[in-house]
């Protein structure tokens, strides 16, 4: 249950957020959602995939952490296991709002990385932003823009036939046997198989390169699966 407001420096002086990472703070999360411009630096840690939308009406890009909803395999014993951390990971407690045209910042109160006495404070003592609380502006800026540009990745992929559903299937040592076949990805023949005039016009718009990063990205499967292979083997 959350119980987000308006983030100020009246209410929320003496605030303060938790920046370690954990299943305690909320971190234990199959996936998390991502964007274009973000493929580049997650691609050489996660799988990226996409989901159809929850009206089912389209699709957007995700961050693979685990094979199972409520397993993070890059969760462990110091934190987060990899030095890239998602954007959607990272904001968290916070939330990116709209005040008529404005953008503004909302809190999360009912996160456990909200504390009076642990972690980072938002606010310097006579009410200016701290360091951190710039860094989440920075990161919920980038993250509006990069979901705005999305919509139109989609609609490229999707006007070219390069999304396909694929399965995947990881056999265990020990219990049943993993599968997920609920996600999409981009069809790597097809897209190096459209012609000259359709590869300009994925380029000029930007869409070409995100394409072959999420293509890349698939290579972290194998990655991910000998994570899932340790822990099994860790618990046997």
């Amino acid at each position: 249950m959350t119980h987000t407001v308006l983030l100020n420096n009246v209410d929320h002086q003496a605030l303060r957020v938790i920046t370690r990472r954990g299943v305690e703070y909320g971190d234990a999360v199959m996936s998390a959602v991502t964007f274009p411009a973000e493929f580049r630096s997650l691609q050489a840690h996660y799988p990226i995939v996409f989901r159809k939308s929850q009206d089912g009406t389209t699709f957007e890009p995700v961050a693979l952490f685990g094979f199972e909803e409520g397993h993070n395999l890059f969760l462990g014993p110091q934190g987060w296991d990899a030095p890239c951390l998602p954007l959607a990971i990272e904001r968290l407690p916070f939330y990116i709002g709209m005040d008529g045209e404005e953008l503004v910042v909302h809190i999360d109160l009912a996160s456990p990385r909200i504390s009076a006495q642990d972690g980072e404070a938002l606010f310097l003592p006579h009410g200016g932003s701290s360091d951190h609380l710039e860094r989440m502006n920075s990161v919920l800026l980038a993250i509006h823009q990069g979901l705005q540009s999305t919509p139109a990745f989609i609609a490229a992929l999707l006007d070219h036939e390069l999304l396909e559903p694929f399965v995947f299937e990881l056999e265990r040592a020990h219990g049943a046997a993993l599968r997920m076949d609920h996600f999409y990805t981009v069809h790597e023949e097809r897209l190096q198989a459209l012609g000259g005039p359709a590869l300009q016009r994925l380029s000029q718009a930007g869409h070409l390169q995100a394409a072959y990063m999420a293509v890349a990205s698939l290579s972290q499967f194998r990655a991910l699966a000998e994570r899932q292979n340790r822990l099994d083997g860790a618990g046997a």
